[in-house]
């Protein structure tokens, strides 16, 4: 069986990267629709896609099925999340083995959630507490694997504060992660603060920018409330002179959205990650105004 390219070695080309992040649907009429954004999407050729994990068991087999089809199907670079939320050690394990035996050599490695209804994460059983713990365990079952993990430019909602988040993030890489994909931002310079503080502290590997280009005003107030992440004034205005117009709040979030890009792009950013919520529009859209 072929197996995915790690993605440190697409780095290494000092090249821009693309890419994309879906969420396994919960049903297979969603899994239909799937498909079809994937089809669309492929023209844009992004690097790599991401697939995230259901917490508590809740779409982990769709996970695995989205990883296979996307894969096999439409030959994009997969690298499925993993995180701690609801497994053993063990379990940890075998779900490694089967991600490696199924030619994936790539895992965007995260703690992850506390399970729907709670509010504070604890270890399952005699589970992991950590994205770095978690770091660890892949590495030493499978050296082989290249592993992203998750950084805050704003900070983790749950950490203390900014340096001991900066901390931890540290011994996530100590432990062997490749790179860092960002949660959403959208102020640039909140990035650029981020990466100068990483690298003020010995992180020295890729920090990859994640955007998300705003579809409504209520969902992104949403995201952004249970991230941590602030929203510019200006952008909040736009979006509330556009209310419910769905049309000009896409317009709105896709040219916000392209002019963060340029911008970071042009100020030597590794890429760009792009929270695409399943749709292809917003996605096709900024590959177009960047080829322009």
């Amino acid at each position: 069986m072929s197996h995915d390219r790690p993605i440190a070695e697409l780095f290494a080309q000092n090249r821009p990267l693309r890419s994309l992040e879906f969420f396994p649907p919960k049903d297979d009429t969603g899994v239909e629709a799937l498909r079809a954004t994937a089809s669309a999407l492929q023209r844009m050729n992004p690097d790599f896609v991401s697939v995230t994990y259901g917490a508590g068991g809740t779409t982990r087999d769709r996970t695995a099925q989205v990883c296979d089809f996307l894969k096999r199907d439409f030959g994009f670079t997969v690298m499925p999340h993993l995180t701690c939320v609801g497994h053993t050690r063990s379990e940890l394990s075998d779900v490694a083995d089967r991600i490696h035996a199924g030619g994936f050599r790539n895992i965007m490695t995260l703690r992850g959630d506390p399970p729907k209804g709670e509010t504070t994460f604890t270890p399952y059983k005699d589970g992991l507490r950590y994205a770095s713990d978690l770091v660890t365990l892949l590495k030493a079952r499978h050296p082989g694997f290249c592993l992203g993990v998750g950084g805050y430019p704003e900070k983790h909602p749950e950490a203390p504060s900014a340096e001991a988040d900066l901390t931890a993030l540290k011994i996530k890489i100590d432990a062997g992660a490749d790179f860092i994909t960002t949660q959403l931002f959208f102020d640039n310079t909140v990035y650029y603060r981020f990466v100068d503080k990483c690298r003020a502290v010995g992180i020295t590997v890729p920090i990859v920018p994640g955007i998300m280009p705003v579809l409504s005003l209520k969902q992104i107030q949403r995201f952004t409330a249970m991230c941590g992440t602030t929203l510019p004034a200006k952008l909040i205005t736009r979006l509330e002179v556009a209310a419910e117009n769905n049309d000009v709040v896409e317009t709105i979030g896709i040219d916000w959205a392209l002019t963060q890009i340029r911008d970071l792009l042009a100020q030597g950013a590794p890429g760009y990650h792009l929270y695409i919520l399943n749709r292809a529009k917003g996605a096709l859209a900024l590959t177009a105004g960047l080829a322009a």
